[in-house]
């Protein structure tokens, strides 16, 4: 299965917040470092400059995020933070997501990509290990670094491909959800027109 994440906009707020909202306690501490409450959540969502970083998600069939990551680019360092949902794991979003940000950064003429997490996080570990990271570790946490060659042609194709196949993932997915909810809504009708 290939995991389409697709470019989220402002217009995606809500949906990023009831993502992070909907992480489990421990997650978030996995996320954030440390248990963040709702408001803090919220008030980093708000904070979120769509127009310097990218953020991406993995969309469900209902429609809602099962996976999200923010690329927050700073003195061209690009800084990833990853979530997904229990759900979802172990299907290669974190690392489909992973892939998507390194483009990104690439593209956008960032040459490090930074991660930042605990080490317990196995999940964000595996991925930093399998892209070839250096990572330092400490007191629990870890820093994973990769330097990042510059963009080419091929990085350029490969950004406009994958978020192409993620719109077209997405718009199927909204089509069959919505023909699934007027056939369900057409079924509840008819049996209530026998009652």
């Amino acid at each position: 299965m290939i995991a389409c994440t697709k470019s989220l906009s402002p217009a995606n707020r809500e949906a990023l917040t009831a993502h992070l909202l909907s992480l489990s306690a421990d997650d978030r501490r996995l996320r954030f470092g440390t248990v963040a409450p709702d408001a803090t959540i919220r008030d980093y969502v708000a904070r979120i400059d769509f127009d310097r970083d990218a953020v991406f998600g993995y969309f469900t069939d209902e429609l809602s995020l099962g996976g999200a990551a923010h690329v927050a680019v700073q003195d061209g360092v690009a800084e990833l933070g990853v979530s997904v949902l229990e759900g979802y794991r172990r299907r290669g979003i974190g690392s489909a997501m992973f892939e998507r940000a390194a483009g990104f950064a690439r593209n956008h003429f960032v040459r490090t990509l930074f991660m930042h997490c605990l080490t317990q996080n196995a999940a964000m570990m595996h991925i930093a290990r399998k892209s070839g990271m250096k990572i330092v570790t400490g007191g629990g946490e870890a820093d994973a670094h990769l330097e990042l060659p510059p963009l080419d042609a091929a990085t350029l194709a490969t950004e406009f491909l994958q978020e192409n196949v993620a719109l077209f993932d997405y718009t199927l997915k909204a089509q069959v959800l919505a023909a699934r909810r007027l056939h369900n809504a057409f079924v509840g009708k008819h049996a209530a027109d026998r009652a």
